[in-house]
């Protein structure tokens, strides 16, 4: 009893960002929004996920998650390139995803481009993460968070000259912002300082 008591008090005086209201994006929140990543089949997934994402809430991307991973082999850029029209068509009826034509057709483009640029770079962790100059962006205080920046602004560029689709600035920086190229947590979040310590 006592223990839980302690844990409802912990909760209260801890301090989140705004948007971090409900389970599943709280849980989100303080275990992988803005933390570095460095793995190229996680990469992937966020990238697909943030394209998905466009015109709809993270929310509603977060409680189908579990559901895109199983329906597009858990990320798999190799697996998803050699996707055909039967598995395109099949994709389109799973009421697990969003169903949009054009964002599942991206995910298969945007899976061989990722290939082109792995193949390019070595990794496309290596290719990404150079648009950062190898380090986070962190947020500082009292600056707004804005929707895109220089940064976000070349990398779609790039992304676009790559062949890849929804790639917007808007879209990449968010993006940046889910794989800890840029710590967005508000200074007086408690995430903050601990991505602070985990970043590259």
């Amino acid at each position: 009893m006592a223990n839980r008591q302690a844990s409802r008090k912990k909760d209260a005086v801890t301090r989140r960002c705004e948007w971090a209201r409900t389970e599943l994006s709280i849980a989100y929140h303080d275990l992988e929004w803005g933390v570095p990543v460095h793995d190229d089949r996680k990469l992937f997934e966020f990238l697909i996920l943030e394209g998905a994402q466009a015109g709809l809430s993270w929310e509603t991307i977060l409680r189908k998650r579990e559901n895109y991973r199983a329906a597009f082999d858990n990320f798999d850029p190799k697996k998803i390139a050699k996707y055909n029209q039967r598995k395109s068509a099949k994709l389109l009826a799973n009421p697990g995803i969003i169903r949009n034509r054009l964002k599942i057709n991206s995910a298969i483009q945007n899976a061989k481009a990722f290939l082109e640029i792995q193949r390019e770079f070595g990794s496309f962790d290596r290719y990404v993460w150079q648009f950062v100059k190898g380090k986070t962006i962190k947020r500082r205080r009292g600056s707004p968070v804005p929707a895109r920046t220089a940064e976000s602004d070349a990398l779609s560029r790039d992304l676009v000259r790559r062949g890849l689709k929804f790639v917007g600035s808007t879209i990449c920086y968010a993006f940046m912002q889910a794989v800890g190229l840029v710590n967005d947590h508000d200074p007086k979040c408690f995430r903050y300082s601990e991505v602070e310590a985990r970043k590259r």
